[in-house]
């Protein structure tokens, strides 16, 4: 009797471990199954719709906007640290940080989700550049200023920033697959375009 039931647990341990390898998709531990594709067709995996697929520019996309973002909201709180600046412009500060920050964690979740670094790998970002970004003697230079000259800096700057930021969300938007992420490209060309128009007016007024 105890080898029938034996042999009876082998079988349907064998026939689970068939039905799992039939279905190759992403492990409980989040690791890639063999049925994953990859390189332009994009990769299928568990925790998302079959349909939602990424490709090379939507990993690209988000490995450089998380810098990009990141940058975005150094030069914000140091803005918010500073005494003397127009309301105006800290509130600009203010916003900017709070739409960005959850961007970053968004992006983030998405690279990890893909089994893509959440940085390009060093050497790897040949033919891809992030616009805008601000140099070592620009934070310098931000952080060492003071008042409506800090403000007017800010603002120079962070027009520069944001410029680069709607060409390469211009640059998802046409090539990139994964919806959410094109989708979000999308959003941040409307929200900071807007933002340089504000930023253009809110100098002529310092």
């Amino acid at each position: 009797m105890k080898k029938t039931l034996t042999l009876s647990a082998l079988t349907i341990a064998a026939a689970i471990a068939l039905a799992g390898c039939s279905t190759g998709s992403t492990g409980s531990d989040g690791s890639s199954m063999p049925n994953m594709t990859h390189g332009g067709s994009g990769m299928h995996s568990s925790s998302a719709p079959a349909a939602a697929e990424f490709n090379e520019a939507d990993a690209v996309f988000a490995q450089l906007m998380i810098r990009h973002h990141a940058q975005a909201v150094e030069m914000s709180d140091l803005m918010l640290e500073k005494e003397g600046i127009p309301a105006t412009v800290t509130d600009l500060a203010t916003r900017i940080k709070a739409a960005q920050g959850p961007e970053i964690e968004k992006m983030t979740a998405w690279l990890k989700s893909w089994n893509q670094p959440t940085e390009m790998p060093s050497g790897m970002a040949g033919g891809h550049s992030m616009s805008g970004m601000m140099g070592q003697e620009d934070m310098t230079a931000l952080r060492a200023g003071q008042g409506t000259e800090a403000a007017k800096l800010f603002l120079t700057q962070m027009i520069a920033h944001h410029e680069g930021a709607v060409t390469m969300a211009k640059t998802e938007s046409t090539d990139g697959k994964y919806p959410e992420a094109v989708q979000l490209a999308k959003d941040i060309v409307t929200a900071q375009e807007t933002e340089i128009q504000e930023m253009k007016d809110l100098l002529a007024t310092l």
